[in-house]
């Protein structure tokens, strides 16, 4: 089974495939594609499909196109959101031109490397490449704990280029998440894509809470290992508890995407959310973490109400949108379903032509964010 669409304005082809083999997934791909030259390929798909062999297998269907991907927490195709599917982004050849950069041993290498890599990205594009015409895409390894500084380093030295992206996911399983650049299958490792094009783009991010007045100050962690052991000098699992009003024994992953912790920077408010709690009763994150830092509480606000307006009004500044590559962070979707209304976020994003991936986090210029929704929009070049 599988599903495609192709928008006829923008230059950009999708093609999903929810077979269980990888062999009859890769044909179902190849000819539900349009017989167009690409230029790139992106390729998001469930974990469930051993990296290494996919790499191989689309190389060998597409020997001539380059292509970078990751595994996933759950896909987003035209036809709804999944698990266990494999996912195409297809871009035409004479509307985009992509310029890709693969950043090794990221958990060890400086920021100054990461930006010297983007640097040399950055001087292979056109010299016509302007922030006006050019964006970057940004895919990391969700268990590499080292996206902040990553993207902040990259972000650096593109300078005025946006950039979105997101953190490979492993259905949360927190134990094998992977990338694919061509033909190899990379772990500890981030791509950057950037891109040029005449078609018409705009990069957004959308989340749904509100801060309360209730604080909790980490006392005691890891900050390395992203670990809180302490809030307020209490059970970091204890203290988050009482201040939502559950039992630790209650807490889990509808939890935590039902009760987020923000942080303040700037006027701003931004998710550090809780992955998962560990049996000595600490709290492991999905962000960076440390000593001192005070975490408010945040009460959700009306999610799929959040996210349709953010989507109009994108629609809006570009005058209609032709497709929408989302990178959508998996609490919005377990929070989505604790409250009945994963279909509305569905229709919602099949309204607004969004594909993209459930993500670990997601990258939105020099940010590491979680529970957002950070995507490009790309109108038409008809208009």
């Amino acid at each position: 089974m599988w599903d495609t669409w192709s928008p006829s304005t923008c230059g950009i082809h999708t093609a999903s495939s929810l077979s269980e083999s990888l062999e009859d997934s890769i044909v179902e791909l190849r000819a539900s594609l349009p017989p167009a030259q690409f230029e790139y390929l992106i390729v998001f798909f469930s974990p469930k499909f051993a990296p290494e062999q996919l790499a191989k297998r689309l190389r060998e269907a597409f020997p001539a196109t380059p292509f970078s991907g990751c595994t996933t927490a759950g896909e987003i195709s035209h036809s709804g959101v999944h698990n266990g599917s494999i996912q195409i982004i297809a871009f035409e050849k004479g509307r985009f031109k992509f310029v890709s950069a693969v950043i090794e041993d990221t958990s060890n290498s400086s920021v100054e490397h990461a930006a010297q890599m983007a640097r040399t990205a950055k001087s292979r594009t056109s010299v016509a490449g302007t922030p006006l015409n050019m964006f970057g895409l940004l895919l990391t390894d969700g268990l590499c704990n080292c996206e902040e500084s990553l993207v902040a380093s990259i972000s650096w030295a593109l300078g005025d280029i946006q950039m979105v992206g997101g953190s490979a996911g492993d259905d949360l399983q927190f134990s094998n998440t992977s990338l694919i650049h061509n033909g190899r299958a990379l772990k500890d490792a981030a791509i950057l894509m950037l891109v040029e094009t005449d078609v018409p783009f705009h990069t957004f991010k959308s989340q749904n809470f509100d801060p309360t007045a209730t604080k909790l100050v980490i006392t005691d962690c890891d900050a390395e290992k992203r670990i809180v052991y302490e809030f307020n000098a209490e059970q970091a699992s204890l203290e988050y508890a009482n201040a939502i009003g559950l039992i630790p024994e209650d807490l889990g992953p509808f939890s935590f995407a039902s009760h987020p912790l923000v942080v303040k920077v700037g006027d701003d408010y931004y998710c550090r959310s809780i992955r998962n709690m560990n049996p000595d009763g600490s709290l492991s994150f999905f962000c960076a973490i440390d000593v001192g830092l005070v975490l408010t509480v945040a009460r959700p606000t009306d999610l799929a109400d959040a996210t349709e307006a953010k989507l109009q009004e994108v629609n809006k500044l570009l005058s209609g949108t032709e497709l929408i590559l989302g990178f959508d962070c998996i609490l919005r979707r377990l929070d989505a379903e604790n409250r009945q209304m994963k279909s509305r976020i569905e229709k919602i994003y099949q309204k607004h032509k969004v594909v993209g991936f459930h993500t670990y986090g997601e990258q939105y210029n020099a940010m590491h964010l979680n529970q957002t929704l950070t995507g490009i929009a790309f109108g038409s070049l008809a208009k």
